[in-house]
């Protein structure tokens, strides 16, 4: 028995709670991908969704609890895919949706957010700024605050992912590590009910803070994130989080950012997808270590296709 926060009684139940847009995603072997990588590799594609990213999974159990509880506001902070998932998720309920996020984020991701209709606030500073301004709005107004990993439904949402995969055969998969709610959600549906599958989480070497936690098995922070992978680019794990993550991760590796410049060209030849540099960790840590995935059968989590096309084409070119 797996001693974590997430049950997966709770995880079957979200399934009827999420909209069946967000569900059952492409989820396929890619040959010509695993010709590049020397093994074989597949796809669950979470980006063929209104947010391009996995992240509505969790929203949508929020914002039906919001609902359902007859209140009308909340708030989060946001890299960019939460903000978006959030927005789409309370405004069709009709909550009031409060974004925080950084300037530095990318431009497209903070136009979207704003495109769904949220209130977008900008801060100076990194994504754990916008996080303590997000704590500060939601006191003074006094409405619900989401905390991406910490909240349970992003864990459990997330988790609705490794349902759809326990069923398949496969190796081990590999997922993007940041918070930890995708990490801790299919790893405990896999360590569930595919105790045999690895679970390998990846992280750039620019924002190591969690597989460093993961690896000396406590909390450790960094003063700052360098990655072109802004979706997981943060610098304080939450403890609890982290507790869940070395119940159900069998590995978490760094790789470094020419790594996933290459993922990220590696899909755009080899499978056509367009994604954002979180979404090829997977691919960059096959990249950095064959010689342990040779001759397996490898699951990437393709976790988010919300790019800047400046930055994108820069990247790929």
């Amino acid at each position: 028995m797996i001693e974590t926060r997430l049950d997966l009684d709770r995880i079957h139940a979200a399934r009827r709670v999420i909209d069946p847009v967000f569900l059952n995603t492409p989820l396929y072997r890619c040959d010509a991908l695993g010709r590049q990588l020397g093994c074989d590799v597949s796809i669950k594609l979470e980006t063929a969704n209104p947010v391009r990213s996995f992240k509505a999974r969790g929203t949508e159990l929020v914002a039906s609890l919001l609902a359902e509880q007859g209140r009308t506001g909340v708030v989060c902070a946001s890299a960019g895919n939460l903000g978006q998932a959030l927005g789409w998720s309370g405004g069709r309920r009709g909550l009031d949706v409060t974004v925080v996020a950084s300037r530095r984020a990318p431009v497209a991701k903070l136009d979207r957010i704003r495109a769904l209709g949220a209130e977008l606030e900008l801060v100076d500073g990194d994504f754990e700024m916008a996080r303590e301004r997000a704590v500060s709005l939601a006191r003074q107004r006094d409405v619900r605050l989401l905390e991406d990993s910490l909240d349970l439904e992003t864990c459990e949402g997330a988790a609705t992912i490794g349902l759809e995969l326990a069923g398949s055969p496969f190796d081990a998969v590999l997922i993007a590590l940041g918070g930890g709610a995708m990490a801790t959600g299919v790893g405990y549906v896999m360590k569930t009910l595919a105790p045999g599958v690895e679970v390998i989480c990846v992280q750039p070497s620019g924002a190591p803070a969690m597989t460093r936690s993961w690896h000396e098995r406590r909390v450790v922070t960094t003063e700052s994130t360098d990655t072109i992978a802004d979706g997981v680019a943060g610098r304080f794990p939450i403890p609890a989080v982290l507790d869940d993550l070395l119940a159900v991760a069998d590995d978490a590796v760094l790789v470094r950012e020419s790594s996933i410049i290459a993922g990220m060209r590696m899909l755009l030849e080899h499978t056509g997808l367009v994604v954002e540099p979180s979404a090829a960790l997977g691919v960059a840590a096959v990249l950095e270590d064959r010689d342990r995935f040779a001759g397996r059968h490898v699951v990437s989590v393709i976790c988010g296709g919300n790019v800047d096309l400046d930055a994108y084409h820069r990247w790929v070119r």
